[in-house]
């Protein structure tokens, strides 16, 4: 039988990677994730919240059509859903006054809080942010028509 050289053999030695090489490489594909997954994720949130000052000022726009035609806000009672659908005893609706069939969701998910009269002013819209429950920071901090 022949002998394979000796440079040969040590080279197919040396041909895979170690367990603490793959472990090396694992922990730093890891740390490079974390860190873009984190950027990723606060970009995410900041522009949930932007959103949600848009909609909130073309929800504003939609009360002050519905207000326009009408000679009064939507109570809160009644509240964002008069947009959508005639409330009882409103002759004169001429809606939908928000563009789509549903009252409007914030981009968590959650109903915008409507108050009218409000603190505020004729009205108050509220988003309670990310988690749903007033207050908060960051992500968490609630998203108000007062606020703008």
């Amino acid at each position: 039988m022949l002998k394979e050289p000796r440079s040969l053999r040590a080279r197919a030695r040396h041909a895979g990677m170690t367990l603490i090489e793959i472990l090396v490489v694992l922990t730093l594909i890891g740390v490079v994730l974390g860190i873009v997954g984190s950027n990723y994720l606060g970009k995410s949130e900041q522009a949930k919240a932007k959103a949600a000052k848009i909609e909130i000022d073309q929800i504003g726009q939609s009360l002050d059509l519905f207000k326009l035609e009408l000679g009064r806000y939507p109570t809160t009672q009644e509240g964002l859903q008069a947009l959508v659908a005639a409330p009882p005893g409103l002759s004169n609706w001429a809606g939908p006054y928000w563009k789509k069939s549903t009252s409007p969701k914030d981009p968590w998910g959650h109903d915008y809080k409507y108050a009218s009269p409000g603190s505020h002013g004729a009205y108050d819209i509220i988003s309670l942010g990310a988690d749903g429950v007033e207050g908060g920071e960051g992500a968490n901090k609630d998203i108000t028509n007062w606020d703008q």
